[in-house]
């Protein structure tokens, strides 16, 4: 949906923002009253990449030239972290600037064809919120989608209510799932699903410039979601893989207890190539942009859906973790052995940068805790436009910081959440400072987690038994921070978790 065909409904909701926009575009004020032209925005968005991945933090082994450069021609957010470390959930906060357990997106969404799949159980984002695509449509913007949408799945046969062009854009193109193929990809394109010949990131990047030479002249918003590096990681092109395939990998915990570092370091090294691959697609996106002309007025923003570990704690994959050790535990009642759900740093930290430029300080970095859901209210700011009215939103608006400036009062807790229900169930929420991390799992306590961040960044160190009294001191807080965030989120856990 746009602003072009929204529902009266839909248009009612969001007519508060956007009357003021209207009246001007019919007004006959002079050029003088008029305001400065908004800028375009493109929100790159990767799927399973984590903050460590890039060379700009200093990993050696990246390729990723064009991720540096623009790093260096913006400001990277060094603690920006998603409050759920799973796809849809983790997009639905974007998208809405609300924890997903709001939204009733608990867990990824199995697709069509997926072994989870149930036709008749079908969720999605719910056509009732407002997503920051929709504000920046009524505020003139033209918006597209290319790429991973992972917010509901449907066929063009279907009534599409949670399909993208429902939510504020005018052009989508790409998977409505969670997954597909890195090359030959099954692709939606104007309503139709068809299979494409090609690399998946290719493809998607050839789709993004078509939008943006087309709508160079208008103001506009793209989302460019890869599904890159979400595995399968192969094939990638033959420049992407070229400085990988004699590499001697290094893994960041080759001495965990058995570990299996053989497979570990091969999917290291697929993982690497396949960002390289969105590296490279990236460079021809900040080209044309020069080309065009249009670099000085598009704000460009990268980041992730959630993070990633590779042997990180003996484990790979995101929040719905899995071991990487020969063997495995055995199952209990509510995780199966080979799964390891978590909320550790690894999983939610992701990278993030913000090329604004005659705005952003070049090579700047920021420190303070930015969550997904801050991004909504932020991009409604860059855009010049207002939040919708009677909508819950979350997230914070971090513009000052991109400016510069220091916003009093700016809390750096993190609230996080985890309800797996795909494969495992679990309850996880955790509240983490930059000291200390508290994790809670309602319906498994025996694996209740507490660690100290600042000696133990790693997580490595279990202190949740601890009968230190400045330790419990320590919980004592944090529970009352994640208390809080239940009777908000997820009132249903408050009595359980009173009881505890």
């Amino acid at each position: 949906m746009s602003h072009k065909n929204c529902s009266r409904r839909k248009f009612l909701k969001i007519s508060g923002i956007s009357m003021a926009a209207f009246v001007l575009r019919g007004s006959t004020a002079s050029p003088a009253d008029k305001p400065a032209r908004r800028p375009n925005i493109i929100f790159i968005y990767t799927d399973d990449q984590a903050a460590w991945t890039p060379g700009y933090i200093g990993n050696k082994q990246a390729r990723t030239p064009n991720i540096d450069r623009l790093a260096a021609q913006g400001v990277y957010l060094a603690n920006s972290f998603v409050t759920t470390p799973v796809c849809s959930p983790s997009r639905a906060g974007l998208m809405t600037g609300r924890y997903a357990s709001e939204l009733g997106v608990l867990d990824f969404i199995p697709h069509p064809g997926h072994k989870l799949y149930e036709p008749d159980k079908q969720i999605g984002l719910s056509p009732d919120t407002v997503t920051f695509a929709e504000v920046l449509a009524m505020q003139g913007y033209t918006n597209g989608l290319v790429g991973k949408w992972h917010l509901g799945d449907w066929t063009e046969t279907s009534d599409k209510k949670y399909h993208p062009l429902n939510h504020g854009f005018d052009y989508f193109m790409g998977l409505t799932g969670g997954g597909i193929s890195p090359s030959d990809p099954i692709l939606e394109e104007n309503s139709q699903v068809k299979q494409f010949k090609g690399l998946t990131t290719d493809i998607l990047t050839d789709r993004a410039l078509g939008f943006v030479e087309k709508h160079k002249d208008d103001t506009f918003m793209l989302c460019l979601n890869y599904r890159a590096p979400h595995k399968a990681w192969l094939p990638v092109a033959d420049a992407d893989w070229a400085p990988y395939e004699n590499m001697e990998m290094e893994i960041p915990n080759p001495d965990y207890p058995d570990l299996n570092v053989r497979k570990v370091k091969t999917m290291m090294k697929e993982y690497l190539a396949s960002i390289a691959g969105i590296d490279r697609n990236l460079g021809r996106l900040l080209k044309l942009l020069d080309e065009q002309n249009l670099s000085d007025n598009t704000v460009v923003i990268y980041s992730s859906d959630h993070g990633y570990n590779m042997g990180h704690n003996g484990i790979w994959h995101k929040g719905n973790g899995i071991w990487a050790t020969h063997s495995v535990p055995a199952d209990t009642e509510n995780i199966k052995g080979k799964y390891r759900p978590n909320l550790y740093d690894q999983s939610l930290r992701v990278p993030a940068i913000v090329r604004w430029p005659g705005i952003v300080k070049a090579g700047s970095v920021i420190t303070e805790t930015i969550s997904n859901l801050d991004w909504y209210p932020t991009l409604v700011s860059i855009a010049n436009a207002k939040m919708p009215a009677g909508q819950t939103v979350r997230g914070r608006d971090f513009t000052p910081l991109l400016r510069g400036q220091k916003i009093d009062g700016w809390e750096n807790g993190l609230y996080a959440e985890y309800s797996m229900r795909n494969y495992c169930r679990t309850h996880l929420r955790a509240y983490r400072t930059p000291e200390w991390k508290l994790i809670r799992d309602f319906l498994n306590p025996q694996r209740d987690e507490l660690y100290c961040l600042k000696n133990d960044p790693a997580e490595n160190i279990n202190l949740i038994n601890s009968r230190n009294p400045n330790v419990r001191k320590v919980i004592k807080e944090l529970d009352e921070k994640i208390l809080e965030n239940v009777k908000k989120t997820s009132p249903s856990l408050i009595e359980p978790y009173l009881k505890r």
